[in-house]
């Protein structure tokens, strides 16, 4: 026996790699798919499977036996005390290309994240399909990339990419739910060109597709960090906010911050005057858990804000405007960021809390180029879609179109509330003024007292909440220092919500 155990630690010490193949990692800035692995999981609770899986055909590597484990390490762990399951890719072998054998072990502990309903990440390192393998590599990118298909929406899929990702490789990461990257990692779609390009220093791999290039211009990356370490950390963090699956409800934990806080910073930080601008950052920052809030897309579409936190120990996405950028107006990127992370929410059964403050769209013809209304249409399409609890509060405008889809009443929003300042209307009262009353204010002694009345009469008879109210078009006007104390409220007495909609094969949302 002694010898068939030295053998098996044999086979599986050649698995692991050498500390040669560590050092060229480091050298990159970079770790080892293993030394990634540790980080990642609860210590000691990583199982690796497939270890010794080999090539089916080794004719391309020239008398030289392959490496065990096929350039992948997969398995399953804890993180946070829950089961996931993972794909590692290791760029010391074969720069980390995916093979037939190396496409069979992915797919396999992707499938078994899906029965056994628990998360699903893969931490790409890979420098793209084998060429040595031909076609068989190809297929293997279309059976994993059908089964990211199957499983969206069903359990939490997580790409991570701590290197190259090129090719046909970039479109796995496209079809899971969240995206993360580094600072020296890089993404982009392969082409002669493009590689004689970098060969000829015309352009760095960063250049086209670096890892600040998609979280700020592209929106591929949800997250972006400094390094290895940082952003699998960072994954543990958003663990933390979602369910294991679909069937499941999001981690709770005990709270400290008192439910019953009151908010009276609230009234410094939003300015009574709807033409200033304020970060929406510590509107949230006040209201929620300690204030806590794990931001998704930070750097892209910045006029939107969106992410995870906490009220009074319950996990709930936050969809806000921000007048600090672009006045909080809405644009196609904002559109396509907030109907994502809406039905990501929806998907995964975590309530949605929205902070409107919102002007209306973007104007311009490169909008109405671009798809607004199409763009648009998706959002509203997700507020619609979506049967979690949706709260909603309205921090000073609401105006036209974009009080519509930002889950009103109308689009069954359950609670919705705001603040006595809120200005909810078609548009501006200087607006409406200008549209309404034109040739009573030029035609007037004083055009400018004239107007002042007029858009004064305007607000008090229309450009208000208490007209919504009463109308019931939102729940209650409250002080905003109350925020924090009634959303915890109106959360706990929707969390039991149970809502279908017509049975469909599936709607067909706008693409």
């Amino acid at each position: 026996m002694e010898t068939h155990v030295n053998e098996l630690r044999k086979r599986k010490s050649i698995a692991a790699g050498s500390a040669k193949d560590v050092e060229r990692q480091h050298a990159k800035g970079r770790l080892s798919a293993r030394e990634r692995l540790d980080i990642l999981f609860d210590p000691g609770t990583f199982e690796e499977i497939d270890t010794l899986v080999t090539p089916r055909y080794e004719s391309y590597l020239d008398g030289r036996a392959s490496r065990p484990g096929d350039g992948v390490v997969t398995g399953f762990g804890l993180v946070n005390g829950r089961h996931v399951f993972v794909a590692s890719q290791d760029a010391t072998v074969m720069g980390g290309s995916l093979g037939e054998m190396h496409a069979n072990k992915i797919v396999k502990v992707m499938q078994m994240a899906l029965k056994y309903g628990a998360p699903f990440i893969a931490l790409n390192d890979s420098g793209g399909a084998r060429i040595q393998e031909g076609v068989d590599s190809l297929a293997g990118y279309a059976r994993i990339f059908d089964a990211n298909c199957e499983a969206s929406g069903v359990i939490p899929q997580i790409s991570v990419i701590l290197g190259p990702c090129a090719g046909g490789a970039v479109y796995s990461p496209a079809l899971t739910d969240f995206v993360f990257m580094t600072e020296n990692s890089y993404m982009f779609i392969t082409g002669p060109e493009v590689v004689r390009a970098v060969m000829q220093e015309q352009v760095s791999f960063e250049e086209l597709g670096g890892g600040l290039i998609h979280s700020r211009e592209s929106g591929v990356s949800h997250f972006l960090s400094k390094d290895d370490t940082e952003c699998l950390q960072l994954v543990r963090e958003l663990l933390s906010y979602l369910p294991s699956t679909n069937q499941d409800d999001p981690p709770y934990l005990q709270p400290v911050d008192d439910p019953d806080r009151r908010c009276p910073e609230l009234e410094r930080i939003v300015p009574v005057d709807s033409h200033k601008p304020y970060d929406v950052r510590e509107v949230i920052g006040s209201i929620v858990d300690d204030g806590r809030f794990l931001e998704v897309h930070q750097l892209w579409a910045e006029n939107m804000v969106v992410g995870f936190a906490r009220l009074n120990g319950w996990a709930v996405g936050i969809v806000a405007n921000q007048p600090k950028v672009l006045a909080g107006t809405i644009d196609i990127k904002a559109s396509i960021k907030a109907a994502h992370f809406i039905r990501t929410c929806d998907a995964f059964n975590i309530p949605i809390i929205t902070l409107q403050d919102v002007p209306g769209f973007l104007p311009g013809k490169h909008q109405e180029y671009g798809g607004i209304i199409r763009n648009g249409a998706r959002m509203i399409y997700a507020y619609s879609e979506a049967t979690v609890p949706k709260l909603m509060l309205i921090t000073r405008k609401s105006y036209g179109g974009a009080y519509c889809m930002m889950s009103s009443k109308g689009l069954r929003g359950d609670l919705l509330y705001a603040w006595p300042n809120a200005e909810i209307a078609v548009m501006g009262a200087e607006g409406a003024v200008n549209v309404l009353f034109r040739k009573e204010v030029t035609s007037a002694p004083d055009p400018n007292a004239m107007r002042a009345e007029l858009v004064a009469d305007y607000e008090q008879k229309f450009n208000n909440p208490y007209v919504c109210a009463a109308r019931g078009l939102i729940d209650d006007v409250i002080e905003p220092r109350d925020s924090r104390r009634v959303l915890i409220r109106a959360l706990e007495v929707t969390l039991s919500k149970r809502e279908r909609h017509i049975p469909k094969k599936h709607g067909l949302s706008p693409m």
